[in-house]
């Protein structure tokens, strides 16, 4: 991950896969951002792979950065990424526009709650308990 800031505007650039192992690189990334800074974007463009973990890190993200009062953008989604949020969303077919209905807050609210499900339904299954 890398941060750059630009005026009042901070760029996140992401890269390689976003999974359970990403949560903390991401969080330090915000953490880089400094206090200056109105508006975060976040660059997707390097990420291949996402899998339900991964997306839960990004809207946590997304959501602490909100609570600091920064506008979010992600942009730059790449099929895999968006084809694993049209599968936790339940949205079928090609050309689903997950990457467009990321930036709609109530969807972003349906999803982390269906990724929730989802990640604990797998932990039950390897019979781990599920996530706090």
């Amino acid at each position: 991950m890398d941060v750059q800031h630009y005026g009042s505007t901070a760029l996140i650039s992401v890269g390689g896969k976003l999974d359970e192992d990403s949560g903390l690189v991401l969080l330090e990334a915000l953490s880089a951002v400094n206090t200056a800074v109105r508006d975060l974007l976040v660059d997707l463009h390097g990420v291949a792979v996402m899998d339900a973990d991964g997306l839960l890190h990004l809207l946590n993200v997304h959501r602490r950065a909100e609570g600091l009062g920064l506008r979010v953008v992600v942009s730059g989604w790449q099929p895999q990424p968006q084809q694993c949020m049209a599968e936790v969303a339940r949205i079928s077919g090609p050309g689903s526009a997950t990457g467009e209905r990321y930036a709609v807050a109530s969807f972003r609210r349906l999803i982390e709650e269906r990724a929730q499900r989802a990640r604990d339904s797998a932990d039950l299954a390897r019979g781990w308990l599920p996530h706090a």
